[in-house]
């Protein structure tokens, strides 16, 4: 195991973050003699981060921990472009309102994990289109573009796999790894920042800007990549089978966010309190040996952290509180998601797809037709059946893991 000095790299070696390094030991003695400002890139492609999102997010929060600077770079201009880098296909360009209005929405996530201010080690947050968008063609071709060969640009993964798989790459898109190395240029600049960080796809991206700064300004830039973070089974993480884990509340409840933390696998609990929660590393040493029916409660401890960092203390009790109402005492919490009937009366089928339990007609009657539907925890295997809402809410539940309510208007 590597022996690092200073805290900050301690803290992410010993957390799991550490995948690739530029320079470690020159890094390494830079963060036990000065405050690092250091950034992570994130495009407004959508109104809320994702799980996905969750280990960048926490890459800072362990900066900020071990003393040291998180800029957060909104992408108002990258977004106008698109990154490439895993896509498959050209993403749809959004326009300057949308992008604002996204921006405005993440920014409410990272105050959750990260405190703003103008101190040494305060957080700020900045837009990349600031600069971006006043760049001349012309002057930007001269002063940047000659530092990079269309040689080793068609080398990058990013590009590689579009040409490879022969779907459109278009130069929009191919000018963006050049966008990001300018934005570490600018970062250094404007705030002294020395460090980017990022997932392990970016390391091409991060590199460049490291060079870009060494060529144009002469400064010393340093990056960090983590791991691709998947799960036991090898899915990716963030994703489920219902789609993104969102952070933002109005995009998915905390209730459903802790949900998804309970039902970690059990392989996986060591690793994921490691990596996003805040829980001593002594006490995961302890609760990640547990075996049997006593690693559920480690998988709670996992929901309850985890959904305090994303919505706040009060918000993950009342999660807890409701999946412990609904599955320890057959009741029904009140943080469980609601469809409210107009008439008082609604089929079966129409009522999974309106809660959001099923997607079409078709997956409900499977649903039905196989047990999986319970009214009030009672199976009901019709699929014609029709149910009728008085004054006293109805549960309905699809399997083991989804539960809600019907609601009379």
């Amino acid at each position: 195991m590597t022996n690092y000095q200073s805290d900050l790299l301690r803290l992410l070696n010993d957390r799991g973050y550490i995948h690739q390094l530029t320079d470690a030991d020159a890094l390494d003695s830079l963060a036990t003699k000065s405050i690092i400002p250091g950034y992570i890139g994130f495009d407004a492609t959508a109104d809320s981060l994702h799980v996905g999102n969750l280990v960048s997010i926490m890459l800072l929060r362990r900066l900020q921990q071990a003393g040291h600077k998180p800029i957060v770079v909104m992408g108002g201009g990258t977004t106008k472009v698109g990154d490439p880098s895993g896509k498959d296909e050209v993403r749809k360009l959004l326009d300057d309102e949308g992008i604002a209005a996204n921006i405005a929405s993440i920014r409410t996530c990272f105050e959750r994990f990260l405190t703003f201010g103008d101190g040494p080690t305060d957080a700020i947050l900045v837009n990349n289109a600031d600069w971006l968008d006043k760049l001349e063609y012309i002057p930007f071709l001269r002063e940047v573009g000659r530092h990079f060969t269309i040689n080793r640009m068609l080398t990058f993964d990013s590009v590689k796999l579009r040409l490879e798989r022969e779907q459109p790459l278009t130069f929009l898109e191919f000018n963006y790894m050049i966008l990001q190395a300018y934005d570490f240029l600018e970062l250094s600049r404007q705030h002294d920042c020395k460090l980017q960080l990022g997932g392990s796809d970016q390391w091409g991206n991060i590199v460049n800007g490291i060079e870009l700064g060494r060529r144009i300004d002469g400064e010393e830039l340093f990056g960090m990549t983590t791991p691709l973070i998947t799960k036991s089974d090898g899915s990716k993480m963030g994703k489920s089978v219902d789609g993104a884990i969102w952070l933002n509340a109005d995009r998915l409840s905390p209730y459903d966010y802790w949900q998804f933390w309970r039902n970690t696998d059990d392989r996986d609990v060591g690793k994921f309190m490691r990596l996003f929660t805040d829980i001593e590393l002594d006490e995961i040493a302890h609760l990640e040996s547990m075996q049997g029916s006593d690693i559920n409660e480690a998988k709670k401890i996992l929901a309850d952290a985890a959904t305090a960092l994303a919505h706040g203390e009060d918000a993950a009790k009342e999660a807890a509180d409701t999946a412990q109402k609904t599955f320890e005492q057959g009741g029904a919490g009140g943080e469980l998601p609601v469809h409210t009937v107009e008439s008082g009366e609604i089929s079966l089928l129409d009522a999974l797809i309106g809660i959001g339990f099923c997607a079409s007609k078709g997956e409900a009657k499977r649903l039905v037709a196989g047990g999986g539907a319970r009214l009030n925890d009672e199976p009901v295997k019709d699929t014609g059946h029709v149910v009728a809402i008085a004054d006293i809410d109805i549960k309905i539940s699809a399997g083991k893991k989804k539960h809600g309510l019907l609601r009379k208007a």
